[in-house]
């Protein structure tokens, strides 16, 4: 119903706008020609090999936790009330620590969005750049996205610009490589930064510093997490673990009562 709303105050503000003066039309297919550029299909193969290996230890760990509420199920009869307790709290620190995960992977500033933003952003940009350019050129008042949510009832082929984009992103790309060959072969004489240069290397220098040293305090922090988690876990594993040796060994000395009554029952 929003798409239809969309398209209907499109169409009335392009039908008012028309009876002031002619207005030219393009519109691109914007996956048509994102399939088109390397760089993007390479990016995109590197993110949705990330999201795999990420989906993947998420999945694992998910069937753990599972594994572990079966057991505890089956096993629910013939334990005590403090190694239920123990179980429970094993496994609702596990789902802590998956949700932990789910969040660093696809939170709304997780590993997905930033590694998104560093491969596929700077291409986009790319197309969005070359759109502007002949838009300006051609002098187009409107450019659609025919494979967007707007919905587009009918698209004559020839005011189709999405070949004409990708060429656009060949040239600037050639032009770019031009550049930096020159760049390469300039030979830049040495020269003596002057103060201000100085300061603002200095601030730059700063401030990356700073950066970095937020970056690993957060990774610190993760860590010291982390390992809180894994040694509370270690602490109540080997708690269950001593106490199920504790009833081993009351059930041997039962065992080994039992039996030394039966002797003595049979030597009397």
């Amino acid at each position: 119903m929003k798409k239809i709303f969309l398209l209907v105050v499109l169409l009335l503000s392009v039908s008012f706008s028309w009876s002031q003066r002619n207005q030219i039309i393009a519109y691109i297919d914007m996956e048509y020609i994102l399939e088109n550029v390397p760089e993007y299909l390479e990016a995109q193969n590197t993110l949705d090999a990330k999201i795999a290996k990420w989906r993947k230890k998420l999945d694992e760990q998910e069937r753990h936790i599972e594994i572990l509420k079966t057991d505890l199920a089956n096993e629910k009869a013939i334990l005590t009330k403090d190694l239920i307790e123990e179980k429970e709290e094993e496994i609702n620190l596990k789902q802590i620590e998956l949700r932990r995960l789910e969040s660093l992977y696809f939170g709304p500033k997780g590993d997905m969005f930033s590694v998104r933003k560093q491969l596929v952003k700077p291409i986009q940009d790319q197309v969005y750049n070359a759109i502007q350019s002949i838009s300006k050129r051609k002098k187009y008042d409107f450019v659609f996205d025919k494979s967007s949510d707007l919905v587009m009832l009918y698209s004559n082929k020839k005011y189709d610009i999405s070949e004409l984009v990708l060429a656009t992103i060949d040239r600037t790309r050639l032009v770019d490589k031009k550049k930096q060959k020159k760049a390469e072969k300039k030979v830049v004489p040495k020269q003596e930064l002057t103060t201000k240069q100085k300061e603002v290397f200095e601030k730059q220098k700063e401030a990356i510093s700073k950066k970095e040293a937020a970056k690993a305090k957060k990774i610190a922090d993760a860590e010291a997490k982390k390992k809180l988690i894994a040694e509370k876990r270690k602490a109540l594993l080997k708690k269950r673990e001593e106490k199920r040796q504790l009833l081993r060994d009351k059930k041997e000395a039962l065992r080994k009562k039992k039996e030394q009554e039966k002797k003595d029952k049979n030597n009397n």
